[in-house]
């Protein structure tokens, strides 16, 4: 510590102007000195009071040091014992966009606008119920890479991943809701050639985005925690359950593949077709607003059990 001897005179000169100035010493006599009256111990601790109170507010910042209003009292932290933490994060992913438009209907409507309204759709009944933050990895018609698709629902700390589509099969038969979870091996051929057309996705984003080989997602594949699948399966069944009784659901309808996109190891990922465009019929029903709505309300029902069943997201 500096001896109070080899303090800077500089100091006792501000101090002693600023007192005299506040009134508390009698004015400096011509040819004194200005740290003679009162002492150096006195204007020390009238300096510090000074200092405190604001007077030598103007010193203080050009030394650096945060100014207060004069008579400003300064008050601890406010303490909230009981602060609620953050409402759980839902990522929602429409399919496609952009230069990819997904599955062509029947029709001639393009998945990649049928997944977007849906979304959008769930989106809001999803913030209705003030249990949830809700992101989407687009909101407009643009192409998203795949792994994209991942690294949004990881930067936004997403407690769940739903990725939503309506893509087309081979057999225009077929029709009817399902959902899918991530695995190595599909559950069947027809899970398999779909998660292969998805899983292509990428070609349409030129030469710098390239799909990983089948190598690669079977590394991936295995670094998906067992946590996440577990909650991945959960949310698929919550999923069925919720449909079951308002949404024509394939037989079997819980299925599984290396789907891309359902990769995250640590966020439950669920990839829902909401129905099939190659199905004339269930092309037409996901072109109407009041058939996507009720679809988006399955869907929110199946996203408060999940929650529920975990012990979060329960607002009051």
């Amino acid at each position: 510590m500096t001896p109070e001897s080899e303090k800077t005179p500089g100091f006792f000169l501000m101090a002693g102007r600023s007192v005299r100035t506040a009134g508390l010493f009698a004015p400096e006599s011509a040819g004194s000195s200005p740290v003679s009256s009162p002492d150096r111990r006195g204007l020390l601790v009238a300096g510090a009071g000074l200092i405190a109170g604001g007077l030598l507010a103007p010193q203080a910042q050009a030394a650096g040091a945060p100014a207060h209003g004069a008579g400003q009292t300064l008050h601890a932290p406010a303490i909230i014992g009981k602060a609620r933490p953050a409402l759980p994060m839902v990522m929602l992913d429409p399919g496609h966009g952009g230069k990819d438009p997904g599955a062509i209907g029947y029709s001639g409507t393009y998945e990649k606008y049928v997944a977007e309204a849906a979304a959008a759709e769930l989106r809001q009944q999803l913030l209705a119920t003030g249990r949830y933050r809700v992101a989407m990895t687009r909101s407009s018609d643009h192409f998203v890479p795949l792994d994209g698709r991942v690294e949004l629902a990881q930067q936004h700390g997403a407690s769940l991943f739903i990725s939503m589509h309506a893509d087309a099969l081979h057999n225009a038969g077929v029709r009817g809701a399902s959902v899918y979870t991530h695995s190595h091996g599909a559950s069947d051929s027809q899970t398999a050639d779909l998660a292969k057309t998805e899983n292509s996705a990428d070609r349409y984003g030129g030469p710098l985005v390239q799909g990983a080989s089948p190598e690669v997602q079977q590394i991936l594949a295995s670094l998906v925690t067992e946590e996440a699948r577990r909650g991945s399966a959960h949310m698929a069944s919550a999923v069925v359950s919720s449909f079951q009784s308002r949404i024509n659901l394939l037989p079997n309808p819980h299925r599984h593949a290396a789907f891309a996109v359902l990769k995250s190891a640590q966020i439950p990922s669920v990839l829902v077709e909401m129905g099939f465009m190659s199905n004339r019929m269930d092309e037409a029903a996901l072109r109407q607003a009041g058939h996507r709505a009720m679809v988006a309300g399955a869907m929110c029902t199946a996203v408060n059990r999940y929650f529920a069943s975990a012990g979060v997201g329960l607002a009051g």
